[in-house]
């Protein structure tokens, strides 16, 4: 039996046991989804513009994203590999893609709470995917568990239609006899061991009175766009007459196309206002107390949304969107995109050392502004240059920074500026350095030099690091006490 979103409501009695909401009750050995996934999808999904908004900026974001396998190594994450064995996700069925599959599946959590991916090996055709409606799916338990603590899942029955001819069932034990189920349920319902629930559930009475208001100022202009008015006659006025002066009112003066018309009244009519006019009535407060609540429990601030409480003040600051749009990336999408690699980890095989990840580069909103970009790579940079000053291996100091892991360092043993080894001090190498000029100069010949007078013949140079040598060679010369020779 499909019921409406407003029945659903209706259940969720806070003085009584019952709770419609959400699925609760009883515990049995199976855990359904209850059918107000039909009237969250009627009554809230294509009847609330603020649910629909809800749901399509967290679907459009989230589709974007693409699958890739990521390098696990001593509890770090690394590198990104794409290999074929990411095929099945890439085209889950015939004509599907990977953004569609996204797309089913975060409308099945908004809607429901929980997602189901069905792998199945066709003969002659190979794996596909297929989505399981997740209201027509039934968790089936080992034993009960308000009688056993050892309550494991046995598999899942996919009843389509939520028929109750067992004929049409089918039935997947969780050891993949019969093709492999994966389960995503990002939120989960505490009213049960493994299902989820929807975000919508505790915001139910928050769409229903959005709806409402909606609807009230529909009435309000079908009404005629004025404040409700009331008519009194005189009481000589008889019960014919009224009728017939109520018909003749009503069609000159009732309705969106007769707003603002002047009223002529005969004798003994007397016109009362009686409410307020939609100024006084004051939609937008009343509106966006509702519309921000509904947009908290979606995880969607309201500036992205453009609802009324995201429009006003400084909301709309460069500085405040672009917080509002990063915690809206690292709060809500990083999140869920993490679970969802979790669940859907056994449709694919990594290979060893890797896990199934998400890949967010190519997501356009996503992208940092280009100063911003500029600066955090200037950092970088600096960063790497300090690692290679104190004598890291380049490459090290790039991995390092790239990975945000320190442990990636790797020293070339050697310190900074002369790049001396540790065991040949600053002292040692100048006593050397005055030593071998000193021999310089005894053996130079006193032919003075036409440019400073000084004597020449000598090809030897003071010791230092040579411009055009090798540093090993160098310092291989000054722990022998050997004078260095250049080439002229």
């Amino acid at each position: 039996m499909e019921i409406s979103i407003d029945t659903w409501a209706s259940y969720h009695k806070y003085g009584s046991n019952t709770f419609g909401l959400g699925g609760g009750g009883p515990y049995s050995k199976s855990e359904e989804i209850d059918n107000d996934f039909v009237g969250y999808v009627n009554g809230a999904y294509k009847a609330s513009g603020v649910v629909f908004a809800a749901c399509l900026a967290r679907m459009m974001i989230f589709s974007e994203a693409r699958f890739v396998f990521q390098k696990v190594k001593n509890a770090k994450p690394g590198d990104v590999i794409d290999t074929p064995a990411l095929d099945l996700l890439d085209t889950p069925w015939p004509n599907g893609t990977t953004g569609e599959m996204l797309a089913r599946a975060i409308q099945d959590i908004d809607l429901c709470g929980n997602h189901y991916m069905l792998r199945q090996h066709e003969i002659g055709k190979g794996p596909r995917l297929r989505r399981l409606r997740p209201d027509w799916v039934t968790i089936v338990l080992s034993k009960e568990p308000s009688e056993a603590l050892d309550c494991d899942v046995l598999g899942y029955i996919y009843k389509p239609g939520n028929t109750d001819v067992k004929a049409k069932w089918e039935v997947f034990p969780i050891d993949g006899s019969n093709g492999v189920v994966a389960h995503w349920s990002p939120i989960p319902d505490p009213d049960a061991l493994y299902r989820g629930m929807s975000w919508m559930t505790p915001v139910i009475r928050e769409i229903q009175s959005d709806k409402a208001i909606s609807k009230h100022k529909l009435k309000f202009f079908e009404k005629g766009a004025t404040p409700n008015i009331a008519v009194s006659l005189h009481e000589s006025v008889s019960v014919e007459e009224f009728k017939e002066f109520k018909e003749v009112m009503d069609a000159q003066y009732n309705g969106l196309d007769n707003a603002y018309k002047t009223m002529y009244l005969g004798g003994g009519a007397d016109v009362t206002s009686v409410g307020a006019n939609i100024q006084q009535l004051d939609f937008a407060t009343v509106t966006g107390i509702g519309e921000s609540r509904i947009a908290a429990a979606a995880r969607v601030h309201p500036t992205l949304l453009g609802i009324t409480p995201g429009l006003g003040g400084s909301s709309l600051n460069e500085g405040n969107f672009d917080a509002a749009k990063d915690a809206f990336a690292s709060g809500t999408m990083r999140p869920l995109w993490r679970s969802l690699c979790a669940a859907y980890s056994v449709l694919v095989t990594p290979p060893d050392g890797y896990r199934l990840w998400y890949s967010d580069k190519d997501i356009s909103f996503l992208r940092e502004d280009r100063q911003k970009v500029a600066m955090r790579q200037q950092t970088d940079a600096t960063t790497i240059s300090r690692y290679v000053m104190q004598g890291f291996k380049p490459e090290s100091a790039v991995a390092a920074v790239l990975e945000d892991d320190l442990s990636l360092l790797d020293h070339t043993g050697l310190y900074s500026v002369q790049l001396l080894p540790p065991e040949i001090s600053f002292a040692d190498v100048n006593a050397a350095k005055k030593e071998k000029e000193g021999d310089d100069q005894e053996k130079s010949t006193d032919k003075p030099s036409k440019a400073n007078n000084q004597p020449t013949g000598s090809k030897r140079k003071p010791v230092g690091r040579p411009p055009k040598e090798s540093k090993d060679a160098w310092l291989d010369a000054v722990e022998r006490g050997e004078p260095w020779e250049d080439e002229l």
